[in-house]
Formats: structure tokens, sequence, C-alpha cells
């Protein structure tokens, strides 16, 4: 299948020289590294796809208001500006500043949930499980059946399963699920989408039970433009009024302003209009993250988040953007090559499993595949299966996830088609060898989030 590469729409007006080592300083490297892609220096990674969180590239109005930035303890006029944009885009009386995304699940999940309490999601990303079972409360995953599939084409893969919904909160007791959370896109589902009428449906079943709806919205314009281009009734309506419409429907969000408002750092708590909640927010922004006109921000970055939000929403770069994922995707429809498909918003979810069918979960082909990339040209990736997932926070065994995928999130405004040939060709390269590749043991493991420290060696035969 042959994808048309959509131009940028934008000049380059200043680039940051990276450089390719040969093969066996990568090989030397990555062994260093204890095969944990987290541990390698940024300098000796070519083509970083770790994360799309922060490592996008800021505009010239973003960095002018980084000039103009009051930093001010309390009370900035770079507050102002932002809480203004938030409350314009979202709708929401009560917007705060964090320091970044994991920060308001912190502040706000602290207030909803402890032990005996469950959240109930689309799919929990790793640092919301961490919050989540930080609080002594447990994350159910409740996304649809046909995200399960990687080979099935359905416009709303990350959608909110909605019958299984409502027989979890009957089985555990309304009074006992603190929160449900909608992640848009669904990041772990592979950057899928979640449509209007999900979004409605699950905020009535949350309604009728008297449980808070947050939505993650990390990808919050992403998923904005899926809508337009797939659900019905919504080609004719800006990407803002999808978002505005979007956002109605929950209580509260947070929010990692490093993806779709395209800063380096930052991140929203928004609360639609319970005072009483908002004040206790207030507090334990105070505790954790510092003053609340400043959320643990400088006063550059609440500005360049101001700007960031509404260049996110511009149709134009959206286009562009998700056609990177589409033209990525298309080679590897043309190499044979799965993923989470239709291609999502923030990148291309390889299906390791499919690809090393010869790696069970508990030696996970995710990770394995996601070393081959470096060792093969420098490609730096995030692994998103069991290897992430971790071990039952009850038992300690092994949790086995849905899916095995790595991930190649693609920063905004940052690499060229080019640059996405050579990650073709890469994924190419190793399917060829593809019966070689061992999977991996772990050696050490922190107990919360280890995948972002924990040692690895591989299983030899």
């Amino acid at each position: 299948m042959s994808v048309k590469y959509v131009p940028e729409p934008f000049r380059i007006k200043m680039i940051e020289t990276i450089k390719m080592l040969s093969k066996e300083e990568r090989e030397e490297r990555i062994r260093e590294a204890k095969y944990n892609l987290f541990n390698l220096k940024g300098e000796d990674v070519y083509i970083d796809l770790l994360t799309d969180s922060g490592t996008n590239a800021m505009s010239q109005e973003q960095w002018a208001g980084v000039m103009r930035g009051d930093e001010a303890y309390a009370g900035a006029k770079s507050y102002y500006n932002l809480i203004e944009a938030g409350q314009d885009i979202f709708g929401y009386k009560f917007i705060q500043p964090v320091h970044q995304g994991r920060a308001a699940e912190k502040v706000l999940f602290g207030l909803l949930m402890g032990e005996g309490k469950y959240s109930i999601s689309n799919m929990h990303f790793d640092t919301t499980r961490a919050h989540v079972e930080l609080t002594g409360a447990r994350a159910i995953d409740c996304v649809v059946k046909e995200a399960g599939d990687p080979t099935l084409r359905v416009p709303f893969k990350g959608n909110m399963d909605t019958e299984k919904l409502e027989r979890l909160i009957a089985k555990y007791g309304a009074e006992n699920v603190g929160i449900v959370i909608m992640t848009i896109t669904n990041n772990s589902a592979g950057g899928q989408p979640v449509s209007v009428e999900n979004v409605r449906k699950t905020s009535e079943i949350c309604k009728k039970n008297n449980i808070p709806l947050c939505i993650d919205a990390a990808r919050y314009a992403e998923n904005a433009y899926f809508i337009k281009k797939r659900e019905e009734g919504y080609q004719d309506k800006p990407i803002k009024d999808i978002i505005g419409e979007i956002f109605s429907y929950a209580d509260m969000f947070t929010m990692s302003a490093k993806k779709d408002t395209i800063v380096n750092m930052g991140g929203l708590l928004g609360i639609k209009e319970d005072e009483e909640l908002f004040q206790a927010a207030k507090a334990r922004t105070i505790s954790f993250e510092g003053f609340v006109t400043y959320g643990g921000l400088s006063g550059r970055d609440l500005e360049s988040l101001a700007i960031g939000l509404y260049e996110g929403l511009d149709e134009n770069y959206l286009r562009y953007r998700i056609g990177q994922m589409e033209y990525l995707a298309a080679k590897l429809d043309d190499a044979g090559i799965a993923y989470q498909s239709p291609v999502g918003g923030h990148g291309v979810f390889v299906d390791a499993k499919a690809l090393l069918p010869h790696i069970p979960y508990n030696e996970y082909p995710g990770q394995a595949l996601a070393v081959e990339l470096y060792k093969e040209a420098g490609i730096r990736t995030c692994e998103i299966g069991s290897y992430m997932l971790g071990n039952d926070p009850d038992t300690g065994e092994q949790l086995k996830s849905e899916f095995e995928f790595t991930r190649l999130a693609i920063p905004r405004r940052v690499y060229t088609q080019a640059h996405i040939d050579v990650m073709a060709d890469a994924l190419i390269a190793i399917k060829e060898r593809a019966h070689t590749v061992k999977g991996y043991k772990i050696t050490w493991e922190p107990p919360i989030l280890r995948h972002f420290q924990a040692s690895l060696t591989p299983i030899e035969e």
C-alpha cells in the first residue's frame, strides 16, 4: 500500500546535530546499559523514539513566549494567560498547572482513591496505574475487545467497553469505584482514538452511579482529529468544538502537556465545577508542586504552554502529524510487519509477539525488538507489554499483557521523511533475521515502574 508523505507545514529554522555510532559501539552501549533503553545516554542515540513526551520542537512563537515569561512567584501574568487558554479550550472553571501529567495524577488520585477502591479505565498507562496503586487502590482495564486484535482495522479501538464497565461497577459496587478514567488517545492500546459517542455513553454510566469521570488528556488534539475524520457528524466541526464537546461529558481531567501541547515540560489538572475538590487539589499542589500560580513550572514554561495549547489544534499541523504515522505504517504493510492497526496518533506500535513468535511473554518480545532496533540502526524505542506491565501487586507474579508492542513514539515537528525511512528499513532488516533474536530475563527490578530502571540480560540457549 502506497501512502504519500504529507509535507511539513513549517520551515526548519534551527538544527541539532546527531551522530550515528558504529554497530559495534551500539552493541557495547546497550550491554553497558544492561539492555534497558532508558539507561542509554541521549548522545548515543541516532533516532530517539523512546517517547513523544517533552521531546517535541517548539515554534518561534513559543520561544518568543519563553522570553516574555513572567517569573513572579505568585500571580504571574503568564499564569493568567495559561488559565485563560485552558478555560477557553476545555470549558472548565478550574485549571491548575503542574509540572507534568503524573503530578496531576498524584495531586488528584489521593483525593478520590485509597485502600479498597478501584479505578476503571479504557486502559491505564504505566504512571497512571502506578499512581492508582500508590493510593492503595487497584487499576482495572476495560478496553473494547477489538483492541486485542492488532490486525483488525476499526475506527475507534481505544473505546471503553461500556457493557463491561457496567458489569465491573456492579461487581465491585459503585461506592468502591473511586474514578473512571478515559484515556484519549488510548496509549497502551496503540495510540488508538476514542469516539465522542463512547465518551458520552461512559459519562451516562458514571452519572447514573455517581462516579467521577476523568479524562487523561495527554493526546486530546490527536484524538479530536481522528473524530473529525472518522465519526459521523463531525466532519465539518472545528477541532476546538470537538474538544469542547468531549470534555463537557467529564468532571475533571489530568494532562501531560508534553505531548499535544508541544512543550518540553508542563501539565494541567482541570476540574469542571467542583469547588470543594479544587480547593483540596490546590492544597496538595502547594505541598507537592509549589504555589498554585506556578505549579512547579517557571513563568516561561507557563507562557509557552499557553501558546502550545492553541498550536496543537491547528488542522494543517494535525494532518501532517497523523500523516507521518500513516506513511510509516504503509511501509510496514508493504513489508508484512504487523502493528496495531489502523495506526494510532503518536506512534506506530509494532506487534512484537507476531514478529518474534518464538519469544514468550515472560521473556519480553517487545523489549527484545526494542534492543534489536537500537543495535540495528541506533533507534531508541519503548516496550509496551508484559515487561512494562510488571508484577501483580498482590501476588508478585509476572502479569501477562494483552499486547506485546514495541512503540515507535515519534516526537512532534522533529524528524523528517528520511528518518522515517530509516525506521522502516531497520524493522525490515530485523524481520529477515527475527528467528535469531533472543528473549530477556530481569536480573534486578524495583517494585514500582520497573521498566524505567530494571536490569536485563539475554537468555542464552
